[in-house]
C-alpha cells in the first residue's frame, strides 16, 4: 500500500523564473507554477509521544482568513513583501489568532510544497543536514561502530549513524528538527536540473519556545514539502544520541481564546548553477534575518593561557613516563590519543608560549612518543594508556581493536613539524629520532595513496592496509606532507600533497560532502574534516602560489562556514548556560550526529581564515575567525568566573542548543580537547590584528579597539581592556607589501606585545 505523507500539497509558483510580481492582495511570491505555499494546525496527543489527533489545512491565498481546529476557531492573518535591492528575496509573516475556544496541544505550521522535487537536489540545514544526510544509515548505540564486516572495506559505500535524514531507500523519508538543531535556523536546496537554489530563514522561536523546521517528500519522491511550525512538535519520535526512535518529549502550545503565535521568516530564490551556489549564498545572507551576537567580556587571551599552562602541568602531565595526556587519564580515552582530541597538538601551543619547566615537559613528551609511538604499520599508534600501553582506537570493538583514525596521523604529522620548525627558531635542539619517527608516518601516508589512490579513513596499526575506506578523514594531510616536503627536502612528498587535495576536492568538496573526521560518529558528516581541508588548501596556495589552491581553499571556506553558529541562541533561563548568560555565536558545531556547538573548531585555531583573508582581502573570513575566537573564553572556568561542574581550567565542550543528551543549555562536566582548542587560539591569533592599508583593526582578543586614527601614513589604535585581568595583547600589523608575502608558520614569535591593565586604555603606535 502506498503511504501519502500528512503534509498537503497545493501548487502556486516558484522556479521557472523568479521575477517578483505582487498581487493585488500583495501576497504572491512569484508567478510561475511550481511552489505553494498554505497553512496547517495540528491537535497531539502528547501522552501518546506526541501522536496526530487532527490536522486541518488551508491553501487560501487572501491575506485574511478563518480555519477551525476542533472546537477552536482560528484567524489567520498573512503578509508577504518584496526585500528592497535584493532580486528573488521575499519576507513573510503569519500570526495565527485563536480567536474562540481552547485549541490545546496544538501548533501552527506554514508550508512550502515543492512540485518538480527530485531526489537529486542537494538538501542542506547548516550543521544538521548536508545533501540530505541520505546515504546509508545503521541503528547503533553510541559509540556506533561498523561491526558487520560486510560493511567494512575500500570501496564501500558512506555509512551514518541513526540520525535525522532523507531516505535513500523507498519509505518514509521526512526530517524533523528544532531551530536549535542547526547553526542558523534555515533550511536550503540546490536544484541540479533547473540549476536554481532556494533558501529559508526563520527566528529560532516564538513566545511558545523554540520552532521547528520540516522537510518531507512523497513516495515517489516528486514532491517535497518544507515546514516551519511553532512550537516545534516532532511526531512521535526525536533524535536522541545516535537514535531516531528516542519517543518525542516536545511540548505543544496550550492556546486559549485571544492568544497569537507568529511564525516569519525570508526567502530567496537565486540562480545556482552547481552546489556551491548554495553556499555562496549563504554565506551572505546567514545573518539577514537574525543578528550575530556579542560575547560577554570573559579572560583575555594572556591570561587564559597562564590557567591553562598550570592546568596542564598538574593535571595533564604524567610525570613518570612524560607525556600530556589528551585528559586526566580516568580511561584510555582520557589518556592517550594521537591527533584529533591533542595528542602532539596541545604540545605546540605549550612549546611556543611555556615556561621553561613546560618547554622540557614537551621535550620529554617527544622523548616518549618516539620510537615507542610508532606502529609496525608506519602510522603513529591510534591510542594508549598508562605510558607504555599502545592499541587501536576502540577496544570494545573485536574489529576496532587495532584500528587507527587516519585524521590522527595527519594531525600528528602537521602539528609535529611546526614543533621541529619552532624548536629550530628556538634554538632547541630536533634529535634524530624524532625525525626518523616522523618520516616513517609521512612514508606510510605515500605508500597508502599510491597503493590505493586513498587514504581511507581507518587502516590497521599492524599492517597498514584500509580497512574502512572513503571519507576526508585525512584532509589536514596535505598540509604535513607539504611541510614533510620542506624540512626533510623531498619533492615526493609535496606531489602526493597535491594528488592527494585534488582528490579530496573533485570527490568530495564540489559535492558538499566532508565526513570521517571524528572517530565516534561514523561517517556522519563533520567540521572537523572541513578545516583540515581547509587548512591544507591554504598551505598549498602558500607554498605554491598557484591560484587553483585558493579557489578551493575560499570553496572549502564557505562551506566550513555552516557549522559556525551565527546568532546567539536564546538558552532557556534555568539552565546552566542560560544562567550563566553564556553566548553561541562563534561555537563551532561537530558533526551532524553529536549535535552540539563547541568552544572552538576540533582542533585547530581556525588560523586559516586570517591567512585567507590576507590573500583575498574578503572580511567574511575574519569575521568568521573573530567569531570564533571571542567565543572560546567565555567557556573557560576561572576562579574568577566558574562554571558549575568544571575545575579551573576546564573547558566543556558541549554548547548544547538541541537536546540531543544532556539537555539545552547543559553542559558535560569534565576537561575535553576544547581546552587544547583555546590554547592554540590564544598563541596563533594575534589578539589584534591590523590591515595598514585598509586601515582596518580586528580585536580577536577581548579587549575593544576604541580609536584608529591615520596621519601622513601613520596608524595610531587605542585599545581598551573591559576584562578583570591585565592584559599582554599581542598585535600582528601588516602592510599591503607584507601581506602579499606567505603567512610564516610560527611567525608568533615575532608579533608586537602590548601590555594594557585591566579596566585601561593605551594608544599604540603601528608604523
Amino acid at each position: 500500500m502506498k503511504t501519502t505523507l500528512l503534509l498537503p500539497f497545493v501548487i502556486l509558483s516558484i522556479f521557472v523564473n523568479c521575477r517578483a510580481q505582487t498581487n493585488a492582495n500583495g501576497s504572491s511570491f512569484s508567478e510561475n507554477p511550481d511552489v505553494a505555499l498554505s497553512i496547517h494546525l495540528t491537535c497531539y496527543n502528547s501522552n501518546n509521544f506526541d501522536s496526530v489527533i487532527s490536522r486541518v489545512s488551508s491553501a487560501s491565498q487572501a491575506n485574511d482568513f478563518t480555519i477551525s481546529l476542533e472546537k477552536a476557531t482560528w484567524n489567520i492573518k498573512k503578509r508577504i513583501s518584496i526585500v528592497k535591492d535584493v532580486p528573488g528575496a521575499y519576507n513573510f509573516e503569519y500570526t495565527f489568532v485563536c480567536a474562540s475556544g481552547q485549541s490545546p496541544e496544538t501548533s501552527v505550521s506554514v508550508d512550502f510544497s515543492f512540485e518538480n522535487w527530485s531526489v537529486k537536489n542537494y538538501v542542506l540545514m547548516p550543521a544538521a543536514v548536508y545533501g540530505g544526510n541520505r546515504v546509508k544509515s545503521i541503528r547503533r548505540l553510541y559509540v556506533p561502530f561498523i561491526i558487520d564486516d560486510n560493511e567494512m572495506g575500500i570501496d564501500k559505500p558512506q555509512i551514518i549513524s541513526d540520525v535525522p535524514r532523507l531516505n535513500y531507500k523507498s519509505g518514509l523519508s521526512r526530517i524533523q528538527q528544532r531551530s536549535g538543531d542547526m547553526s542558523t535556523p534555515a533550511i536550503g536546496f540546490h536544484n541540479p536540473q533547473a540549476h536554481q537554489g532556494f533558501w529559508l530563514l526563520t527566528d529560532q522561536a516564538s513566545v511558545y519556545g523554540d520552532n521547528g523546521i520540516d522537510i518531507a517528500e512523497n513516495d515517489d519522491r516528486t514532491k517535497a514539502t518544507i515546514t516551519l511550525t511553532a512550537p516545534v512538535v516532532r511526531e512521535r519520535y526525536q533524535y536522541f544520541i545516535a537514535d531516531m526512535q528516542s519517543p518525542s518529549r516536545d511540548k505543544p502550545g496550550n492556546f486559549n481564546s485571544g492568544d497569537s503565535v507568529q511564525i516569519r521568516g525570508r526567502v530567496y530564490f537565486f540562480s545556482s548553477p552547481n552546489i556551491q551556489s548554495l553556499y555562496n549564498k549563504f554565506s551572505r545572507i546567514r545573518n539577514a534575518l537574525i543578528p550575530k551576537g556579542q560575547p560577554p567580556t570573559a579572560i583575555p587571551f594572556s591570561a587564559s593561557f597562564e590557567v591553562q599552562e598550570e592546568k596542564f602541568n598538574r593535571q595533564n602531565f604524567e610525570p613518570k613516563f612524560g607525556y600530556y595526556s589528551v585528559g586526566l587519564r580516568e580511561n584510555y580515552f582520557q589518556d592517550w590519543q594521537i591527533g584529533w582530541v591533542g595528542g602532539m597538538i596541545s604540545t605546540y601551543p605549550l612549546l611556543i608560549g611555556g615556561t621553561e619547566q613546560t618547554r622540557k615537559n614537551v621535550v620529554r613528551n617527544f622523548d616518549w612518543l618516539f620510537p615507542s609511538g610508532i606502529s609496525p604499520s608506519g602510522f603513529f599508534w591510534d591510542s594508549g594508556e598508562k605510558g607504555n600501553k599502545w592499541f587501536g582506537i576502540f577496544q570494545m570493538f573485536p574489529q576496532a581493536k587495532d584500528l587507527h583514525l587516519i585524521r590522527k596521523s595527519c594531525d600528528a604529522l602537521y602539528y609535529i613539524l611546526r614543533q621541529f620548525e619552532l624548536f629550530k627558531q628556538l634554538k632547541m635542539p630536533v634529535k634524530k629520532s624524532w625525525e626518523e619517527g616522523t618520516q616513517t608516518v609521512a612514508d606510510a601516508l605515500v605508500k597508502t595513496w599510491r597503493t590505493h589512490g586513498q587514504l581511507g579513513q581507518y587502516v590497521h596499526n599492524i599492517t597498514g592496509e584500509i580497512v574502512i575506506g572513503g571519507s576526508t578523514s585525512g584532509g589536514i594531510a596535505p598540509a604535513g606532507l607539504v611541510l614533510a616536503s620542506r624540512y626533510f627536502n623531498n619533492p615526493e612528498y609535496k606531489s602526493v600533497a597535491e594528488q592527494l587535495a585534488t582528490h579530496y576536492y573533485e570527490n568530495y568538496v564540489v559535492k558538499g560532502v566532508t565526513y570521517g573526521g571524528p572517530g565516534d560518529a561514523l561517517q556522519n558528516f563533520d567540521s572537523e574534516s572541513a578545516y583540515g581541508l581547509l587548512e591544507s588548501f591554504t598551505v598549498l596556495y602558500e607554498e605554491t602560489g598557484d591560484k587553483k589552491w585558493l579557489t578551493m581553499a575560499e570553496d572549502m571556506a564557505i562551506q566550513f562556514a555552516t557549522w559556525i553558529s551565527s546568532y546567539d541562541y536564546a538558552f532557556p533561563v534555568n539552565s546552566t548556560l542560560g544562567r550563566l548568560g553564556k553566548k553561541t555565536t562563534g561555537v563551532v558545531w561537530a558533526n551532524t550526529q553529536n549535535k552540539h556547538g563547541a568552544p572552538g573548531i576540533c582542533t585547530h585555531s581556525g588560523a586559516a581564515l586570517l591567512r585567507l583573508y590576507r590573500d583575498t582581502g574578503n572580511t567574511l573570513y575574519i569575521d568568521l575567525l573573530r567569531d570564533i575566537a571571542k567565543a572560546i573564553p567565555q567557556y573557560l572556568s576561572t576562579n574568577a568566573k566558574p562554571i558549575p561542574g568544571l575545575q579551573v581550567g576546564w573547558v566543556s565542550e558541549r554548547v548544547s542548543t538541541t537536546d540531543w543528551l544532556e539537555g539545552i543549555g547543559q553542559i558535560m562536566n569534565g576537561s575535553t580537547w576544547a581546552e587544547t582548542s583555546l590554547l592554540l587560539t590564544s598563541t596563533e591569533i594575534p589578539g589584534i590584528y591590523v590591515d595598514l592599508k585598509n586601515k582596518l583593526a580586528i580585536a580577536f582578543d577581548q579587549v575593544e579597539i576604541t580609536n584608529l586614527k591615520s596621519r601622513f601614513g601613520r596608524v595610531r589604535i587605542t585599545i581598551t581592556n573591559p576584562t578583570e585581568y591585565d592584559a599582554k595583547v599581542r598585535i600582528l600589523a601588516e602592510s599591503r607589501n607584507q601581506m602579499l608575502k606567505p603567512f610564516h608558520i610560527n611567525s608568533y614569535l615575532n608579533w608586537k606585545i602590548v601590555n594594557i591593565p585591566k579596566g585601561k586604555a593605551v594608544t599604540v603606535k603601528l608604523n
